[in-house]
This record gives structure tokens, C-alpha cells and sequence, in this order.
């Protein structure tokens, strides 16, 4: 038995990275697994492996970015499951660099892809969540930064998440939803780049890291994310939990 059997989530930007390790680790426990991003060919690996491991899980092409895209996946993965017990809004197009090189562009698609279609996707689900349904959004610890230097739009979009989170968690708690807001450092392909890009400034942030190293996306992050999801953490709502071997302080 696991800790959600009977559940069903949608975890956006499900096809690789953190959002496949959290889909791994969710339909570990039982939970039968909506994965949406916008590579089919990414979403049907990761599906396949899930049933693989014994699990059930689909795969739902959809654009963030686009409202009538996200509507009609949320009317799709209720259509083949029957419910959303679970979301987790983890898709986010990262707008990093000097504020000068930043474009509009760049900065639009970071809100669009975060907190923007965190709003959207909450609204649209909270109908079937109501009754302990959960809701995860991934914020970042680079909002907790004192150096902002080159992340002051990614973690502006991110801090939007934060807001827009404890919000929820305030007026829908009576409701039965829970709201809560991860913070991880993990082992995706985004981090993996960065590394390969910032060597230096990569060996420096690896050294303020107590336990000195990035969690692993499923085991770690995935794996606690599940176990915020189950009647385990029932009272735990409107939280913003750093997942990063103790290096940022939340206080």
C-alpha cells in the first residue's frame, strides 16, 4: 500500500528534471500520474517508465504558456482519470542574466511559464481539488539571495509563486486544499548546464551546501514532495520549504 494510493496528480514539466523525478516518486506511493510539458516524446519516456515500475500515468502535451491550453488539459486528464487529487506547477522557462541583458521577451515568458500559469492552473483545478485535494508550486532559493546579481527576474518570477501560494493556502484552506511551496536544489538538466557553464561560481555554491551536494530529483526532492501530498503532512499548509541540504536559511 502506498501513501496515495487512489490519488491522481498533474505535474507540469513532467518530462524530465525535477518534474519527472516528483512523477516517479508520486506513482511510486500509488498515485496514477497526469504528465504534462510540451515534448510528447519526453512526456511518453517518462510515462513508460512509470508503468514500467508498475505505475499508471498518461501523457498530456500542453503550452504553459497558453490559457486554452492549460483549460483543455485539465478537462482532458479529468476525462481519462476522473479527478485531480494533486497538482504540482513545476514548468518554469527561467529568465536569468544582468537586468540590461534581459529582454521583455525573456522576462514575459518567465511569468507566463511560472507564475501566471501557477494562477491559471490552480483556479482551474480547485473545483476537483476541494475535500483534500494538495497543491505544490516550486518557488527557488535564489530568492533568498543578498548578491541578486544576474537573478533578479528569475527570482522575482518565483516570488510571485511564493505570493500567489500563501494565498491560496489562506482562502482555500477551509475548503480542504492545502498549499504549499518547495524549494529545491536538484540534480536536473537546468543545473547540470549551469554547472558546465559556471564552473567556479559552481565550486563556490556546492561549498555553501552543509552536506555538500544537490539532491537527487526523485529520491530527494520527488520523495519528499510525496510525502507532503500524503495525510502525513494533513496540517501542513502555506509553507515555503527549502529542499537543499541546509544551505538557505528561511527564517
Amino acid at each position: 500500500m502506498g501513501m496515495l494510493d487512489g490519488k491522481v496528480a498533474l505535474v507540469t514539466g513532467g518530462g524530465q528534471g525535477v518534474g519527472q523525478g516528483i512523477a516517479f516518486a508520486l506513482a511510486k506511493e500509488g498515485a496514477a500520474i497526469a504528465v504534462t510539458g510540451r515534448t510528447l516524446s519526453k512526456l511518453e519516456s517518462t510515462c513508460r517508465e512509470i508503468e514500467k515500475r508498475g505505475g499508471r500515468a498518461r501523457p498530456f502535451a500542453c503550452d504553459v504558456k497558453s490559457a486554452e491550453s492549460l483549460a483543455a488539459t485539465v478537462d482532458a486528464v479529468v476525462a481519462a482519470f476522473g479527478t485531480i487529487d494533486i497538482l504540482v506547477n513545476n514548468a518554469q522557462e527561467v529568465p536569468l542574466g544582468p537586468l540590461e541583458a534581459v529582454t521583455d521577451e525573456v522576462f514575459a515568458a518567465g511569468w507566463e511559464s511560472g507564475p501566471l500559469a501557477s494562477f491559471r492552473l490552480m483556479k482551474l483545478c480547485r473545483p476537483h481539488l476541494r475535500g483534500g485535494g494538495v497543491i505544490v508550486n516550486l518557488g527557488s532559493t535564489a530568492t533568498r539571495r543578498w548578491d541578486m546579481s544576474n537573478y533578479g527576474c528569475y527570482a522575482a518570477v518565483k516570488e510571485a509563486i511564493r505570493s500567489l501560494s500563501q494565498a491560496a493556502a489562506c482562502e482555500w484552506g477551509a475548503e480542504g486544499i492545502r498549499t504549499n511551496v518547495i524549494l529545491p536544489h536538484a540534480k536536473s538538466p537546468g543545473l547540470e548546464g549551469w554547472i558546465e557553464r559556471n564552473p567556479e561560481e559552481a565550486e563556490a555554491f556546492f561549498a555553501t551546501i552543509p552536506m555538500r551536494r544537490v539532491g537527487e530529483c526523485e529520491e530527494d526532492i520527488g520523495a519528499f514532495v510525496a510525502l507532503l501530498c500524503s495525510d502525513g503532512s494533513r496540517y501542513v499548509n502555506g509553507q515555503s520549504i527549502a529542499i537543499d541540504g541546509g544551505q538557505a536559511y528561511m527564517g
